[in-house]
């Protein structure tokens, strides 16, 4: 079963400065960490803040060229965690045809916010990453990290926000 999750927050990890995608499910407290480079939480953060570029950034050439084709993006699935790396799988419509396209989850969240479309995750892999050691090494434990992020409120996120 696929649990639908909402963008918490994005932000920097104060103890690696990677920066942090925080996903939480939208009917419990549950959230779910997932790191993604730099180039990616920039492409999320643009359209979090509405923030448009002077020329299509690569998800919105991608948003531009699923709609062209006559397609839609009906939804993003974080399907699988693997050695503490996430898949995503993008399901796009064209006419009568569902297609699944392998993704990397950073893209798939970006491309999802421009498509206004909404994001899953596998409810295994919500599980298994609340209770995982996935992320940056030799940062904190995933029991201190999720406390953290359980404990974050709106004034916290601001003041972590890229």
């Amino acid at each position: 079963m696929d649990i639908e999750v909402r963008i918490r927050g994005l932000m920097m990890d104060p103890s690696t400065n990677m920066p942090i995608v925080v996903l939480k499910d939208v009917g419990s407290d549950a959230v779910m960490p997932i790191w993604v480079g730099i180039f990616e939480a920039n492409a999320i953060a643009l359209e979090i803040e509405k923030m448009t570029a002077a020329r299509p950034m690569t998800h919105d050439l991608t948003r531009n060229l699923v709609r062209h084709l006559n397609g839609e993006l009906e939804r993003i699935v974080i399907t699988e965690l693997k050695d503490d790396t996430f898949y995503a799988v993008l399901w796009l419509r064209q006419g009568n045809e569902l297609v699944a396209v392998d993704a990397r989850p950073s893209d798939a969240i970006a491309l999802a916010l421009r498509a206004d479309c909404p994001i899953y995750v596998a409810e295994k892999v919500l599980e298994s990453a609340k209770l995982s050691t996935s992320g940056p090494p030799e940062g904190p434990t995933a029991e201190q990290l999720r406390g953290w992020l359980e404990g974050l409120n709106d004034e916290d996120l601001g003041r972590y926000k890229m």
